[in-house]
């Protein structure tokens, strides 16, 4: 092996673990985020469980927030809260440094 092999071997197993942190973030997110949403519309410990497994799978469906903020807004709509995407997208930023922090703890 030459070194350039080495090298190159280095750099995608970084890229394969920051793909892999990036993607543990962002669960964790939706997750903190789904549960941010459902103490908003007062659902019960095992709503709010469910609502937010559901949102991880939101996210997993397509690429992107907005799936998730779309949803966020439209399930908050229809619980009788006047929460914009401004305000969804706020809180989606807060959890996302949530989640980072977390993260970075737990290794």
């Amino acid at each position: 092996m030459t070194s350039f092999d080495d090298r190159e071997r280095s750099f995608e197993a970084k890229f394969a673990r920051d793909e892999e942190m990036a993607f543990r973030i962002t669960a964790r997110r939706n997750r903190l985020l789904g549960q941010w949403a459902a103490a908003e519309m007062r659902l019960t410990r095992e709503e709010a469980d469910a609502y937010a497994t559901a949102l991880v799978h939101a996210d997993l469906e397509g690429g992107g927030d907005d799936d998730v903020v779309r949803k966020l807004v439209g399930d908050m709509t229809a619980a009788g809260l006047d929460h914009d995407e401004a305000t969804v997208r706020r809180a989606l930023a807060q959890q996302m440094i949530e989640a980072r922090r977390q993260l970075m703890e737990a290794q």
